[in-house]
């Protein structure tokens, strides 16, 4: 089984943190991270699946490709929903979410390239199960 608390270790650790979950394809939350907030991260994460399923469709219908991630700032933060496709091993193939958010002080930058990251060895390791 997957060490989710593990591989998201270096994210819960960018300043700025507050909250993330795991989500496979349908939006079943695989984990969840939300000792920093007193937010239902459960229920956001699937909201916010739910609406990027919809961008991604819109996106198809005007001739781009799917969308890999949605970044949405406020005054107060930003909520990030990145997908990862991982790779193809034999049949099986992982599509996950990762929903993160952060306060508007956060180092975002830093947050980015660790949640893509972390999405891609999520994925793979799925795929491998």
């Amino acid at each position: 089984m997957i060490n989710f608390e593990e591989k998201m270790q270096r994210l819960t650790k960018v300043h700025g943190y507050l909250g993330a979950a795991v989500l496979n394809y349908t939006g079943e939350t695989l984990y969840i991270e939300n000792s920093h907030t007193g937010t239902d991260i459960a229920y956001a994460a699937t909201i916010f699946n739910d609406a990027f399923r919809t961008i991604s469709e819109t996106s198809l219908d005007i001739g781009f490709s799917e969308a890999s991630s949605v970044e949405t700032r406020t005054q107060d933060g930003h909520i990030f929903l990145v997908q990862s496709a991982g790779e193809q091993y034999g049949n099986k193939f992982a599509k996950i979410d990762i929903f993160c958010i952060f306060r508007d002080d956060g180092n975002i930058a830093l947050a980015k390239m660790i949640i893509e990251k972390t999405a891609k060895v999520i994925s793979e390791e799925l795929s491998k199960i």
